[in-house]
């Protein structure tokens, strides 16, 4: 049975010694999306470090409500800004004309947004001292739901290793109210759908099978197995030739 208590406890310590060894007058600055990861990071990290420690980013898109952020940065004590990322957003699609096709594709105009947003969190971070947070976890990493360069970069990642329930575990251990830690996870847009439709399986399904092996369904097996074929990639380390050459010097 899980020790909620005690995987928080090693969250925490992770967390305090990682800085003490990367930087132990750095601050911690995450994106607060309002959802459970962020806000997870975010209490852990004012826990590990001190309140005075944590930097909250609110960066929301044309049309994105701040869902929460600004509310659970003041609740947790931390440091908030909100830095909407529209204009950036903006400038970017006009570059759209100037593409091969003239066009985005839908993937493409659908990754900016996390992308520009991790190009301020890096900002930020470099202005006020700061560690940017990767707030992504195993759940979302094993099936690629996140964005190369975007959502799915950061210099540490504390969730990283921690699959949904176990994120929710650590949540309620923390003392956080249930309305932030149970919030139906999607990714904050009009018209969005929750993610576990846009999936076609649940998280408790994902997570059974990533800790257990186990998944009664062939199908959704067999999808998952996909997903997280397709996706490695985003989750390897940056790929260098094994062979290098002799380089004479002069």
């Amino acid at each position: 049975m899980m020790d909620a208590q005690k995987l928080k406890t090693g969250c925490v310590d992770w967390i305090r010694a990682w800085f003490e060894k990367n930087g132990p007058r750095c601050c911690a600055v995450l994106g607060m999306s309002g959802g459970k990861d962020s806000t997870v990071a975010a209490a852990l990290c004012a826990e590990a470090l001190g309140r005075e420690r944590v930097v909250g980013v609110a960066m929301p898109a044309e049309g994105q409500s701040l869902n929460g952020a600004d509310q659970i940065c003041a609740t947790l004590g931390i440091r908030y800004l909100c830095l909407p990322i529209a204009g950036m957003a903006a400038e970017a699609e006009a570059l759209a004309s100037r593409m091969p096709e003239g066009v985005f594709s839908e993937q493409t105009r659908q990754n900016i947004p996390p992308r520009l947003r991790m190009t301020v969190l890096y900002a930020v971070a470099q202005t006020v001292g700061g560690m940017v947070a990767n707030t992504c976890n195993l759940s979302e990493d094993y099936i690629g739901y996140a964005t190369l360069y975007g959502d799915a970069a950061g210099s540490f990642a504390p969730l990283g290793g921690l699959c949904v329930r176990e994120v929710r575990a650590i949540g309620h251990a923390l003392g956080l109210p249930a309305a932030w830690v149970d919030k139906v996870p999607d990714d904050g847009l009009p018209c969005s759908a929750p993610d576990e439709v846009k999936f076609g399986f649940s998280y408790d399904t994902l997570d059974r099978y990533i800790r257990e092996g186990i998944c009664e369904d062939a199908a959704i097996r067999e999808k998952i197995d996909g997903m997280h074929r397709r996706n490695r990639f985003k989750t390897d380390i940056l790929h260098i030739p094994a062979y290098i050459p002799e380089v004479g010097i002069v």
